[in-house]
C-alpha cells in the first residue's frame, strides 16, 4: 500500500491565467487491509490537484508494485495548481513502462485499476478532469442527487449494458471481480475522460471495489449525509465497508469543494 499526500487536508487553489476567485477543497483518504486479505494491494494519492485511488492486481506484493508505481507518476503532476488529461494520460504511460521494467518474470501478469480526478481549467472555470480504468469508482454528490460517474471496465458491466444481468445483480455475480481494462500488462493505457465543473458544496467520492462490494450506492449516500468532514466521511465509509464483511482492501477518498463555482452541474465526456 503506498499512500501519498495528507490522509486528511484542505487547501485553497490558485487557479493561474483565471479571473476565477479559486477553488478551495478538504479531503480525507483512509485505506484497510480488510479482514480477508494478507496485503493491501490498494495505493492513493490525495495531494492537489489531483485525487486518486489504485487498486493493484497480481496477487501477493506485485499488484501493490503496479499501483504504487501509478500513483507515483501522478504525484509528478502535484507541483502545479491545476492538471490537464493529456497530462494525465502521459503519466498513465509512463506508469504502465514503470510497471513493466519493475515486474519480473514471476510476476509478469500484475497491473492496477486506476480512478481519480485533476482539477483543471476548460476556459477559464474549474473543472475536474475524471479519469478511470477499471472497476474502482468515482461518485459525485451534487445538487441533491448522488451519482457514479465512472462506468467500470468489467465483464458484468458489459453484461448490464447488454441488458443481461441486471444492475443489482451485478455485484453478486461470480465474475463481478474480472475486469477488461487494466493498467500495466505491458499495454497502451486506454482510460475513459469526463470533464465535471466544479461546484460549491458538492463532493467526490473516490474507491476501490472494496468498498463497493460491501456497501449499495444508498447506504454510501447516507454514510456521506451522516459525516460533513471530508476526513470523517472516508473513515466511517472504510469501517462500513468492513463491519459487512471487508471481503478485499478498502480504500475511500473523499474530496469537498467549499468555495468554487456555483453553476448548474453537467457530466461531459471529453
Amino acid at each position: 500500500m503506498t499512500g501519498i499526500g495528507a490522509r486528511v487536508g484542505s487547501l485553497r487553489v490558485k487557479l493561474p491565467g483565471s479571473k476565477h476567485p479559486g477553488v478551495s477543497v478538504a479531503w480525507g483518504a483512509v485505506t484497510d487491509t480488510g479482514r480477508k486479505r494478507a496485503h493491501n494491494e490498494d495505493s492513493f494519492i490525495a495531494k492537489s490537484p489531483i485525487f486518486a485511488v489504485a487498486d493493484g492486481m497480481g496477487g501477493h506484493a506485485a499488484g501493490e508494485v503496479a499501483s504504487d508505481a501509478v500513483v507515483r507518476r501522478l504525484e509528478e503532476l502535484t507541483h502545479r495548481p491545476v492538471v490537464q488529461p493529456a497530462e494525465l494520460l502521459t503519466a498513465l504511460r509512463n506508469a504502465t513502462l514503470d510497471i513493466g521494467e519493475t515486474a519480473d518474470i514471476e510476476h509478469l501478469g500484475i497491473g492496477t485499476t486506476v480512478t481519480g480526478a485533476g482539477l483543471c481549467l476548460n476556459e477559464g472555470l474549474p473543472y475536474w478532469a475524471v479519469f478511470n480504468i477499471g472497476d474502482s469508482r468515482l461518485y459525485l454528490e451534487a445538487n441533491g442527487e448522488f451519482r457514479q460517474v465512472t462506468v467500470d471496465h468489467s465483464v458484468v458491466q458489459e453484461l448490464v449494458d447488454a441488458g443481461l444481468l441486471a444492475p443489482e445483480d451485478a455485484e453478486h455475480h461470480p465474475d463481478s471481480n474480472v475486469v477488461t481494462r487494466a493498467l500495466g500488462f505491458n499495454s497502451e493505457p486506454l482510460p475513459d475522460f469526463w470533464l465535471i465543473p466544479v461546484e460549491a458544496g458538492s463532493r467526490l467520492l473516490i474507491c476501490s471495489d472494496g468498498l463497493t462490494k460491501e456497501l449499495s450506492g444508498p447506504q454510501m449516500r447516507r454514510i456521506l449525509g451522516q459525516n460533513p468532514e471530508a476526513g470523517q466521511a472516508a473513515e466511517s465509509l472504510v469501517f462500513s465497508a468492513i463491519e459487512a464483511g471487508g471481503r478485499d482492501n478498502i480504500t475511500a477518498v473523499v474530496v469537498d469543494v467549499i468555495s468554487p463555482s456555483k453553476r448548474k452541474h453537467q457530466v461531459i465526456p471529453s
